[in-house]
């Protein structure tokens, strides 16, 4: 299916709401029907019909027919934040007794889903090495129900081999669960390389304008009704109306947006590898990054966000340089609006109590948003010479 066509028309019944080119915000709780028998045929099939918002929503649903097909998935479901979109995806695969793998270094509130939260109710776990495909089988147990994986993830970018991962779970029986929220839709598809759940943060490129909260997760039209009439329903994570259709405006200039961001980004870490204050640069899309030919192989594009370590000797020098850089970067988390965004770990040292991170004070995160890649860069030029001796 055509991306421009699925963007602008698909879902879109303009007749069944006045012919207006832009799809209404129906924002509705509860919707009533004209007899019994239809109203006893949506109850037996809520996911497909409109009940109650915390189910479906006519906005929602034109929301989950789009995102389904930028997956190449047979349905969607939308959710008020990744967190829960990933929380909603991974419970439901699972029961107390079972064992799950994940990468190492997933996004922190998934570590924490995994690490603290379900433990609590006898669920079992292991953080691998999941670039390493013996690793992985070597770590499956008998009991083992999911393979969670994040390529790359979203802080120092590791990838995983997709297609390897989903046939060696196949073989075994297991589920496999991909946060695909770095590369969109539009740059990676995980479900034509064998994946079967892919869940997004949408709050990033899929909204792209920093003013929605949201999570998708993608699947087989089953795996998506075995989720909806539990984990769904039970725990209540849906979107609202107005949110979705905020989404909805996001999407329609999804490809020209992370298309922008990711030229523009190109051109400022190639400026950046070559300074003699860069130690290195994180980028799926540049030669020096250790997984560069599989990123090529299963990538097509690598949009706006990398890390940069820098060749800082006191954590003083990298507060001045993060602060020399505002307002072009902006500190701020998330990433995939128009603005560009960085986040130091200097930020995360000197916390009180709490430990300092493992990464090095002069490690940061960037993303580069809209902004002219020169301007950016001319940012870069006047905030280096806090990094002097």
């Amino acid at each position: 299916m055509d991306t421009s066509y699925l963007l602008t028309h698909l879902g879109e019944e303009r007749e069944e709401y006045y012919n207006a080119v832009i799809p209404p915000i129906m924002q509705s709780s509860n919707f009533a029907y004209n007899s019994l028998s239809d109203f006893r045929s949506a109850i037996l099939n809520e996911l497909d019909n409109f009940v109650y918002s915390r189910g479906n929503n006519p906005t929602v649903a034109i929301l989950r027919q789009k995102l389904a097909a930028l997956e190449q998935a047979e349905d969607a479901l939308v959710f008020g934040s990744g967190s829960a979109a990933c929380a909603v995806a991974i419970i439901s695969q699972l029961q107390a007794g079972d064992h799950l793998l994940s990468v190492q270094s997933p996004y922190s509130w998934t570590y924490k889903l995994i690490s603290k939260f379900l433990s609590r109710f006898g669920i079992s776990y292991d953080f691998i090495d999941a670039s390493n495909l013996q690793e992985i089988e070597a770590a499956i147990r008998p009991n083992t129900k999911v393979l969670f994986l994040e390529s790359p993830n979203s802080l120092t970018f590791e990838l995983q081999d997709l297609a390897a991962c989903a046939a060696l779970a196949q073989k075994h029986g297991i589920r496999t669960i991909c946060d695909n929220s770095y590369a969109s839709p539009i740059y990676q598809n995980p479900i034509a390389l064998g994946i079967d759940l892919v869940v997004h943060s949408a709050t990033k490129y899929l909204n792209g304008h920093s003013d929605v909260v949201a999570g998708v997760v993608c699947g087989s039209k089953a795996l998506i009704q075995k989720m909806f009439e539990l984990d769904y329903m039970a725990l209540g994570p849906a979107i609202s109306p107005n949110d979705a259709w905020l989404l909805l405006r996001g999407l329609r200039t999804l490809p020209l947006r992370i298309q922008k961001s990711n030229e523009h980004a190109k051109k400022v870490v190639d400026y950046l590898a070559q300074h003699p204050k860069v130690d290195y640069v994180l980028y799926p899309g540049h030669p020096s990054h250790p997984q560069y030919e599989l990123a090529q192989k299963q990538m097509s594009g690598f949009g706006g966000l990398f890390s940069v370590n820098f060749k800082a000797k006191r954590i003083e020098q990298m507060e001045r340089f993060s602060e020399a850089l505002m307002p072009t970067f902006l500190l701020a988390v998330s990433w995939g609006g128009f603005e560009s965004l960085q986040v130091p770990t200097a930020c995360f040292y000197n916390l009180g109590t709490a430990p300092p991170p493992p990464l090095p004070f002069s490690f940061v995160r960037y993303y580069v948003g809209l902004e002219d890649p020169d301007y950016i860069i001319d940012a870069f030029e006047k905030a280096f010479v806090h990094l002097e001796d």
